[in-house]
């Protein structure tokens, strides 16, 4: 076992939603949302989110603290001599994934930063932003050292351990990113025009109503919260008996849909203001919103607190999904955190070089169709995500004892409460039919 613990339950709440709260709801929500009617996936989202992926999320919780242990070894605690390990295997196989692709991304925030500082992003026609993104993605040199840097800002944080390391910067990187989402939200919503922007968000448009739709969203409410990976097994195998698993949940999924509402109240209302089209898809904040903010007055300077922004909620995310893979090295061995965190590391970079080089170098080199960075994408999220969540909550459902789940719920809560019966029946039935919908229509079964 781990001498790894959080110092509060506060820390533990802001590290545990700063891993749910990256590129997903950053940006991700907004292009979904979109292309998908706005109000309508909004509304599914947070549904969703209550009804199905924060369940899912507090199931993560009970096995991790059960466990008191990595993935891994909390799954060969709880059943041992059994296969169910291969749960916190898979989990940490898809997070070295995850993170070689994360990483490039993060690469290419650190990019747009420097040239946010240098006047680089300023006074572009935005065709010429288009073709600036191009130019980024493809100049081999560029995406391979600035995902080297943003690697290595990560792994300086994760080897100072949980309190030292993940829990002090998120303390601070937690509510520093909402206080800037809150002024930016504000200066967009106060554009000439917004309004438009704000009912798109708000004021439902029935014709989304759609089938369709209620996957998408059901699919952004599952991936945002990161279930599935293991990430928050390996969170809340440091957290006390006196801590409330409900509660914890509660406010990492509250945080979550905030957020992802204030990314919202940022861009649609910006977008619309200024004639640009709300569907632009996943180039939505590198190639949209530099044109939007240099049209705004002091634009330059809120860009730069937006990338600034789009960096934390990227680094806190990186942090969780590195923790896995170094938590699952290390075993408990904490006086070898620091070589592991490196090794683990020096790995994840090594697997992401080529999706750093899939948009340049190795263009040409495609897997079922998809450049190797799509591929990473799609594989983790239409495959290893779903799986993973899956054979979590049957694991809670069907091979954990029922009053020992019931147990742990109970400890920092007071004993038993009706509520936990529904959740059970969630976890044992509709998450696990909504987990199987969202798997077959990404593979276009359905």
């Amino acid at each position: 076992m781990s001498n790894q613990q959080w110092s509060s339950k506060l820390g533990f709440v802001l590290a545990a939603a700063g891993s749910a709260i990256g590129l997903g709801a950053i940006w991700k929500f907004p292009y979904m949302a979109g292309a998908n009617g706005g109000s309508i996936f909004l509304l599914f989202f947070i549904l969703f989110t209550i009804l199905i992926a924060g369940p899912i999320l507090l199931a993560e919780f009970v096995v991790g603290r059960r466990g008191k242990s990595d993935a891994i070894t909390a799954f060969k605690k709880l059943a041992p001599s059994t296969g169910w390990p291969i749960i916190g295997i898979i989990g940490t196989i898809i997070a070295i994934i995850i993170l070689s692709f994360y990483s490039v991304v993060g690469g290419w925030i650190l990019s747009y930063l420097a040239r946010s500082v240098t006047g680089g992003l300023s006074g572009l026609s935005q065709e010429s932003y288009g073709a600036l993104f191009d130019s980024i993605i493809s100049n081999p040199v560029e995406v391979l050292a600035a995902q080297l840097i943003f690697m290595l800002m990560t792994i300086f944080v994760v080897q100072g351990g949980i309190q030292n390391g993940i829990e002090k910067a998120s303390v601070i990187m937690m509510p520093a990113l909402l206080i800037i989402f809150v002024i930016l939200a504000i200066r967009s919503m106060t554009l000439e025009g917004a309004s438009e922007g704000i009912a798109y968000l708000f004021i439902p448009d029935w014709s989304y109503f759609t089938g369709e739709t209620m996957l998408l969203a059901l699919g952004q409410s599952f991936f945002a919260l990161s279930v599935g990976v293991s990430v928050m097994i390996t969170y809340a195998s440091y957290l006390s008996d006196e801590d409330n698993l409900g509660r914890s949940t509660i406010s990492v999924a509250t945080l979550n849909i905030v957020i992802s509402i204030l990314a919202g109240l940022v861009i649609f209302p910006a977008v619309f203001a200024l004639g640009f089209e709300p569907g632009e898809g996943p180039g939505l904040v590198f190639v949209v919103l530099p044109a939007v903010f240099d049209q705004l007055a002091f634009g330059g300077i809120f860009m730069f607190v937006f990338l600034v922004l789009l960096l934390f909620a990227t680094l806190t995310s990186a942090f969780s999904i590195l923790e896995i893979v170094v938590a699952s090295f290390s075993r408990g061995r904490d006086r070898k955190r620091t070589q592991y965190t490196w090794i683990a590391g020096a790995v994840i970079f090594a697997v992401g070089i080529p999706s750093a080089l899939s948009f340049g170098v190795l263009t040409d080199v495609t897997i079922m169709g998809y450049l190797i960075f799509d591929f990473a994408d799609y594989f983790t999220s239409s495959f290893g995500l779903p799986l993973g969540a899956l054979l979590i909550c049957l694991f809670i459902g069907y091979k954990l004892k029922k009053k020992d789940v019931f147990a742990e719920l109970g400890n920092g809560a007071g004993g038993y409460s009706s509520w936990m019966s529904v959740w059970y029946w969630v976890i044992k039935v509709l998450a696990p039919l909504a987990i199987i919908v969202i798997f077959l229509q990404s593979f276009e079964i359905l």
